[in-house]
């Protein structure tokens, strides 16, 4: 079901609904300040390959998890090097997605992750509204496997509705640029995937901490 949110009163239905499906073990839909994404509780494990079966993925390409405070890191991660941490002072919340080893005592499976976790705090109040109260999600983006991404809710209710069971509608995206992604799990951050930030822009934060970024070929 596609909820509105023009207004205070629709916003907090729409949140409920997408909290109380997640909790259900089911698959929501909502906006973040890249593109739709599709939305499951990072901890259930069934629901997290119901995610992948939706947009036609396989468990080699895990979700990154969505949280609604930096702190969050912390708890879903080890061995944080100081200048990821810089990273995510300065973008947090935003569209930067850090690779991190995850916490080994977690009890997820997000797929073939290999030990990492990708973390990103969106910049989006609809999002962490949600976030807030559900706790970390697995959240990819709102499309079938080979289609573009969701920039709005009726968009993702064609490529998705009948496998989802909220869809929040919070108006076209923001941007249509999906997130950049810095791998901070070797001695010296690389960049995975260029997006919404900048290259030169983390350069700015790592110049002086005397680092800098390796793009890959």
């Amino acid at each position: 079901m596609k909820y509105p949110t023009t207004d205070d009163s629709e916003r907090e239905v729409a949140v409920a609904a997408a909290t109380k499906a997640v909790r259900n073990g089911e698959l929501v839909v909502f906006p973040t300040d890249t593109v739709y994404g599709i939305a499951a509780d990072a901890f259930d494990a069934d629901a997290v390959r119901a995610l992948l079966a939706a947009k036609g993925r396989g468990r080699e390409m895990p979700p990154p998890v969505l949280v609604s405070a930096a702190t969050t890191l912390d708890a879903l991660t080890n061995d944080v090097p100081v200048w990821a941490r810089a990273l995510v002072d300065a973008f947090w919340p935003g569209p930067l997605t850090v690779v991190c080893t995850e916490q080994a005592s977690l009890r997820w499976d997000l797929g073939d992750t290999r030990g990492t976790v990708a973390v990103r705090m969106p910049d989006d109040p609809l999002a962490l509204a949600v976030l807030e109260r559900s706790g970390p999600l697995a959240v990819s983006s709102a499309n079938l496997t080979g289609r573009p991404a969701a920039l709005d809710a009726d968009t993702a209710e064609e490529m998705l509705g009948d496998r989802v069971e909220v869809i929040v509608d919070g108006g076209p995206s923001r941007g249509a640029v999906p997130s950049t992604i810095v791998d901070c799990t070797g001695e010296a951050p690389r960049l995975l995937r260029a997006g919404a930030i900048s290259i030169d822009a983390i350069a700015e934060v790592l110049e002086p901490l005397g680092v800098a970024l390796t793009e890959t070929a």
